[in-house]
């Protein structure tokens, strides 16, 4: 247990050991529910790894949960290769006092390990700095690194055709061209799944097609459907899956939370790349998700893949912070690692804008 400014820090092992008022703080977003943290815990925990649940308290109010990761000496947040976002989980209202205080607190916890890693997390968050300022007066040293990148838009009373229209026309004739062939002349066929009707055959035919594409191999084979019968249950997935002559060619898995909604997982059969399999199915989708579901965001998930900005002209950057104890040999290593990787990056920058100054003056001699 840590404390600082009448905050204590208690470790819960598991979620059914939290109390009912730190329970009411999950569900954010779509990687804070109890179920994406049950998947992950169930099924997508490193060897030797354990979950457990730092809680910041006053009294008897819970401020904030935050899901961690323990291995051994390693101290992480609670992500998974499929988690596009990861916050604390901070009860309403809370001042940047607090939640400095919050934060000294936590560093008196974390300080028995020498690097605490923090990562999917929204630089642009209202309370990261004062979070952050508090874990630093606590006595860490916070160095801080981009993540990955988020591809999104804002659709809110958008239809398909509008939001289509507002497209690239590459893009407009990658969806059109292959929908009239896939659908009209082949005869293609679709469904959507949202519930538990259908559910199994739809997930044997998302792994199927998982198979044949070009993806690489799950690192935690089991999260996904794991993960598709929870959303399930509880009427939060949307798992498309297309057919050509009775075979799954594509399929895709979104979160739908609220007026909000993020692909998960896509795969398609590469031995039908060529009709576009995959661009169709986001069509039909989408199409779904803004004139039945009426969401008002699309989510592209992780990563900067070409084909995101294509449909998402909005770029946010995800960041890390790694929390270093400088009295611990590994926190001094990092801290000298990141420092000087910062100093190499910016003495080859200089280095690159003194050549780039000595070609334009060589050229206008």
């Amino acid at each position: 247990m840590g404390e600082a400014g009448g905050i204590a820090i208690q470790v819960v092992s598991g979620l059914d050991d939290l109390p009912q008022a730190a329970l009411a703080l999950f569900g954010q977003d779509a990687f804070s529910t109890p179920g994406w943290y049950r998947s992950t815990i169930a099924h997508a925990l490193p060897p030797g790894a354990q979950a457990c649940f730092y809680v910041a308290l006053r009294g008897g109010d819970i401020l904030a949960v935050l899901p961690m990761l323990r291995n051994r000496r390693r101290l992480a947040a609670l992500t998974t290769p499929y988690t596009c976002f990861w916050q604390p989980l901070l009860a309403p209202g809370l001042d940047e006092a607090c939640l400095a205080e919050t934060g000294r607190a936590l560093a008196r916890a974390w300080r028995p390990f020498p690097v605490v890693r923090l990562e999917a997390m929204d630089g642009d968050a209202a309370w990261l700095p004062p979070l952050l300022a508090g874990l630093r007066a606590g006595g860490l040293v916070g160095l801080s690194f981009d993540h990955f990148g988020n591809w999104h838009v804002r659709v809110a009373g958008m239809d398909w055709r509008t939001y289509r229209d507002s497209r690239p026309g590459l893009l407009r004739s990658a969806i059109m061209r292959p929908t009239r062939k896939l659908m009209g002349r082949l005869g293609a066929t679709y469904r959507l799944i949202s519930g538990e009707d259908g559910l199994e055959e739809a997930i044997a035919a998302y792994e199927a097609v998982y198979a044949r594409s070009w993806k690489t191999a799950e690192a935690f084979p089991r999260f996904v459907a794991a993960h598709m019968r929870a959303c399930a249950a509880d009427g939060t997935l949307r798992l498309g899956v297309m057919y050509l002559d009775g075979a799954p060619i594509a399929a895709q898995f979104w979160l739908l939370h609220g007026s909000w909604a993020c692909v998960a997982k896509l795969a398609h059969d590469e031995k039908y790349k060529r009709l576009g399999p995959g661009t169709v199915l986001s069509g039909l989708i989408l199409r779904h998700l803004l004139e039945v579901d009426r969401v008002t965001e699309l989510d592209f998930g992780r990563g900067d893949d070409d084909y995101k900005q294509l449909w998402m002209p909005r770029r946010r950057q995800r960041i890390g912070v790694l929390l270093c104890n400088p009295w611990r040999i590994r926190g001094i290593a990092e801290i000298a690692r990141h420092r000087l990787g910062r100093w190499r990056r910016v003495r080859l920058r200089g280095r690159w804008v003194s050549l780039g100054a000595r070609a334009v003056a060589y050229a206008l001699r």
